[in-house]
């Protein structure tokens, strides 16, 4: 059952939303290599603002995600592509309909 999650809200460098959502697209190869990793999406909301959101099955999952490679090279391209650091929030996941 996936039960923990992270939400997360980023804002892009003027000029920079193009190479924030390759970013995005790069690293879902990241995520799928994460055994732990049940869903994650890339989101763009706004022109500059972008996200994640991801599920995991427990706390030990959505730790080492935290300490995982997109975190890692998020925070590595966060002084040259975002706006301010990124906001990262602990969700519970209370329900979900997953594929399979």
């Amino acid at each position: 059952m996936t039960t923990a999650g992270l939400l997360v809200r980023f804002e892009a460098k003027l000029g920079r939303e193009q190479e924030v959502a390759r970013f995005l697209r790069g690293a879902l190869s990241l995520a799928q290599a994460e055994p732990a990793t049940t869903v994650w999406f890339g989101t763009q909301m706004w022109p500059s603002t972008f996200g994640i959101f991801d599920a995991l099955p427990s706390e030990l999952g959505r730790q080492a995600h935290l300490a995982g490679n997109i975190t890692a090279v998020l925070a590595a391209k966060t002084p040259d592509l975002l706006a301010h650091l990124p906001n990262i929030e602990k969700v519970d996941v209370l329900t979900s309909k997953l594929p399979g």
